[in-house]
């Protein structure tokens, strides 16, 4: 018979998309606060564009460090509701109030108003995304399982991402203004929020390991900063999430500019992008069942880059050309954030073996860490470059030929190669699929092992004048 602790049963579809579900309000949060959150503060609230990218910088550089302090407190966290069932359930009135003053904040508010907004938003965001990552790597234990719920987990995240870009496109049609349509988003955020969070707080069980060495020791996180792996996947998030990033902070100068699109088109085309991912990530699960995650992460960043080229011979203002580009290379990012989660959940179980604590969310707190640097580098970096080679980024400016072919390879040539790097990242990883069966297969034992001692030290302490020496009193 199988102990407790070694039985792995697979999810059905139904407990996975229930415990997936509460991602709605971040991947919500991530189309509206970047792209339509500071054109609104700035056109209809009046705020100055010093002020929003004065104070947007401000809270970013002083989030860095949020996330590390809150993956340590999630890791040592106990109460009756559970670890990252009661952060998350937590972070539900933070991101909802938060929502509520920036998205339906009165005219006249000013940079301060901005930053302790902005911050708290923040700080929920981050609540809610570290205490789901970590939730998932202890819901799903074994290596495959976790690319599948890792797997679905984003697809429904870029579904949500879908369903909050198409309210700001339907608005004109129902008579609402570009400001109630961007509001309109705040609202989406904040209904959804409890009824998706509450729905996988209420029907998702959550597993809490015992430490057997809880206390704090400053070497633990040393080993931890030190690890290979731990380095290998920071360094790979860097590169994943700069380079699409780069891609995206240029995709309308490049697709308007040099593409010949229209921005209605361009924003047509980056929904096919993203729609993409809802088919790309359970088949990117899929695959890595297959072959391996670090193997499916390789070929997803190397199809990516090769797809990417196929953007030169794209006609001028031919979307159909077009589409099938989109499709290819939204379906190959759609598996870059989903191994990584996973393969960093292997490292946490290797890490919880040999230090004896839970140390999940600190490690999610990692890449976040990381994908935080690179994305604010891809805005600065590529704005930067996009000077240089002398375009002007101006509504109805003319480049010249030289400055538009400048914007070209600027375009393509960060996105290329660091996803590429990416990939390099974990090329010779050993962490597969058998060194991690014996790892669960050790921690499995282990914990069993554990929720067995309290009645083997309950019984002693009951029959005190039993013996369990084989030998003649």
């Amino acid at each position: 018979m199988k102990s407790a602790g070694t039985v792995a049963q697979r999810l059905s579809l139904v407990s996975v998309v229930t415990f997936s579900v509460a991602t709605f309000p971040v991947s919500a949060l991530g189309v509206a606060l970047f792209v339509y959150l500071p054109p609104y503060l700035a056109g209809h609230l009046g705020v100055a564009l010093t002020a929003i990218s004065g104070t947007w910088a401000m809270v970013r550089i002083v989030d860095l460090f949020v996330d590390p302090v809150l993956g340590h407190m999630m890791d040592r966290t106990r109460t009756p509701l559970g670890r990252y069932r009661a952060w998350l359930g937590s972070g539900v009135p933070v991101v909802m109030l938060a929502v509520y003053m920036l998205f339906m904040a009165p005219k006249g508010i000013g940079a301060f108003y901005l930053l302790v907004w902005l911050f708290v938003l923040y700080i929920g965001n981050s609540i809610l995304t570290l205490s789901q990552y970590a939730w998932g790597a202890t819901l799903a234990t074994q290596y495959h399982e976790r690319s599948r719920v890792f797997g679905i987990l984003t697809a429904v995240g870029v579904a949500a991402g879908v369903i909050t870009l198409l309210i700001p496109i339907v608005a004109p049609a129902l008579g609402f203004s570009n400001a109630q349509g961007v509001q309109a988003m705040g609202w989406f955020v904040i209904l959804v929020a409890p009824i998706s969070v509450g729905l996988t707080v209420w029907r998702t069980p959550e597993r809490i390991s015992k430490d057997t060495h809880p206390q704090f020791a400053l070497v633990d996180y040393l080993d931890i900063a030190r690890k290979p792996e731990v380095i290998r996947l920071f360094l790979c998030q860097m590169a994943l999430t700069l380079g699409p990033g780069w891609m995206s902070a240029m995709y309308l100068f490049y697709f308007k500019d040099v593409r010949g699109f229209s921005t209605q088109q361009a924003t047509i085309l980056l929904l096919i992008y993203i729609l993409a991912g809802v088919i790309g990530a359970p088949l990117t699960a899929r695959a890595a069942s297959r072959f391996g995650k670090h193997q499916t992460l390789i070929a997803t960043t190397t199809a990516f880059s090769l797809g990417l080229f196929s953007v030169f011979v794209i006609p001028v203002g031919n979307v159909l050309a077009a589409v099938p580009v989109m499709l290819w290379c939204g379906f190959m990012a759609a598996g870059f954030g989903l191994m990584i989660n996973a393969m960093m959940a292997d490292v946490g179980d290797e890490i919880r073996l040999h230090q004896g604590k839970e140390r999940i969310s600190l490690l999610y707190a990692v890449l976040t860490f990381a994908s935080k640097i690179a994305a604010a580098a891809a805005i600065s970096v590529t704005f930067i470059l996009l000077s240089r080679v002398g375009y002007n980024a101006a509504e109805g400016a003319h480049n010249t030929a030289q400055a538009l072919n400048g914007l070209e390879w600027v375009f393509l040539s960060g996105p290329i190669v660091f996803v590429m790097l990416g990939g390099l990242c974990v090329v010779g990883w050993k962490l597969d699929a058998d060194r991690h069966a014996g790892v669960r297969a050790e921690l499995d034992a282990r914990d069993a092992a554990l929720a067995e001692a309290p009645i083997l030290s309950a019984v002693s302490t009951a029959q005190p004048h039993i013996s369990l020496s084989s030998e003649p009193r």
